[in-house]
C-alpha cells in the first residue's frame, strides 16, 4: 500500500479520535485526499475528502459538524479529526488518493472509480 492508515480504536459514544494517513508517493501533494468507511455488511461510504490544495472540503451528511479532514502536504499526511462520535460510526476507516474529490461527491467511491491509491484500513468501534 502507497497509504498506511493508523489512530482507531474502541472509544465510548461522544468521544474522539484522530486518524492519520501517511503517504509513500512524493506526489501526494498533487492529488485529492479522502476517507471512505465500511461497516460489516454495509457498502463503502464516502466520509470526506480534501482537495489537493485544501481550499475545498467535502462531507457526507453523516458526518458534517462532527469530522475535520487536513492535511500535511509536507508531511505527506492526511487527518481525520472525529468528535463526537456515535454508535453508527463504527466502521473500518481507509484513506486513498484520488484525481478530485468528485470521486466521493458523487458515490463512485463506493466501487473505487477514480481512486488512485488505497491506503490501509484502520478499526474505529464506538461502544459502551
Amino acid at each position: 500500500f502507497q497509504l498506511q492508515a493508523s489512530g482507531g480504536g474502541l472509544v465510548e459514544p461522544g468521544g474522539s479520535l484522530r486518524l492519520s494517513c501517511v503517504a509513500s508517493d512524493f506526489s501526494f501533494a498533487d492529488y485529492a485526499v479522502g476517507w471512505s468507511r465500511q461497516a460489516p455488511g454495509k457498502e463503502r461510504e464516502g466520509v470526506s475528502c480534501m482537495s489537493s490544495s485544501g481550499s475545498y472540503t467535502f462531507y457526507s451528511d453523516h458526518v458534517e459538524g462532527r469530522f475535520t479532514i487536513s492535511r500535511d502536504n509536507a508531511k505527506r499526511t492526511v487527518y481525520l479529526q472525529m468528535n463526537s462520535l456515535i454508535p453508527e460510526d463504527t466502521a473500518v476507516y481507509y484513506c486513498a488518493t484520488s484525481w478530485t474529490c468528485g470521486t466521493y461527491q458523487s458515490g463512485s467511491i463506493t466501487s473505487g472509480a477514480g481512486v488512485k491509491d488505497w491506503g490501509t484500513g484502520t478499526q474505529v468501534t464506538v461502544s459502551s
